[in-house]
């Protein structure tokens, strides 16, 4: 009799402390889903050296607190790019600036891959990573990151040819290429209006996965008469 009172309150017990274990793990995915959808939706409204800096900052510290998920790492990389190209401020070259940046952008994308394999989003940034460093340099990186590029958007086009940011990158190359070298606005257009329809599409797993690029898109668009 005393045993199988004694089992039974161990049994209650232990099941007190998977409640609470769970209700600790639960209150902590909701910390930290919180914290990154005010982040979020700043990737595709944030357009100042200083405001992507601090959101680099930001979704590094959420990815260090959190090390098993690979959004924060990938927006932490996603922020570096985009600061890389603003750095750049339209001009080609200055490597000695870019290189820095794209080399913490590769760091964060890394530890994303790591957490995630296969994954089209984590391409399409290693596309615009070797896009970044090409710009850096160009006349003499062109024959590394140009087939580098092209690959990376290859790759993340075969893992979810409905991935909106991969379209929107093919018309970012049309668009910015001369037309000597293969650019094209007409075609720029075209991929630019496919990528805000498979934005329309698109069905993103959760609050924070990547529904990023209508804002580039669409002002690109403007841009083409």
């Amino acid at each position: 009799m005393y045993n199988s009172k004694l089992q039974t309150m161990k049994k209650c017990f232990l099941l007190m402390l998977m409640s609470a274990a769970g209700t600790g793990l639960f209150a902590q995915s909701e910390k930290y889903l919180k914290a990154m959808e005010g982040l979020v939706p700043g990737i595709d409204t944030i357009i100042t050296i200083d405001g992507l800096t601090e959101m680099s900052g930001a979704f590094q510290r959420i990815a260090e607190a959190e090390k098993t998920q690979w959004l924060p790492y990938y927006y932490a990389a996603l922020s570096q790019v985009n600061l890389g190209y603003l750095t750049m401020g339209g001009q080609m070259g200055n490597a000695d600036k870019i290189d820095p940046i794209a080399n913490r952008a590769k760091d964060f994308l890394n530890k994303a891959e790591a957490l995630s394999k296969d994954n089209s989003e984590i391409f399409v940034i290693k596309k615009m990573i070797a896009s970044l460093r090409l710009m850096g340099d160009p006349m003499n990186r062109y024959m590394t990151y140009g087939p580098a590029a092209a690959e990376a958007l290859e790759t993340a086009k075969k893992l979810n040819p409905e991935n909106p940011r991969v379209y929107l990158q093919e018309a970012l190359d049309k668009f910015y290429t001369p037309e000597q070298y293969g650019g094209s606005k007409p075609e720029a257009k075209e991929l630019l209006e496919v990528t805000l329809k498979k934005l329309e599409a698109a069905h993103p797993a959760s609050s924070i996965d990547p529904s990023w690029g209508r804002s580039s898109a669409q002002f690109h668009l403007s841009q083409i008469k």
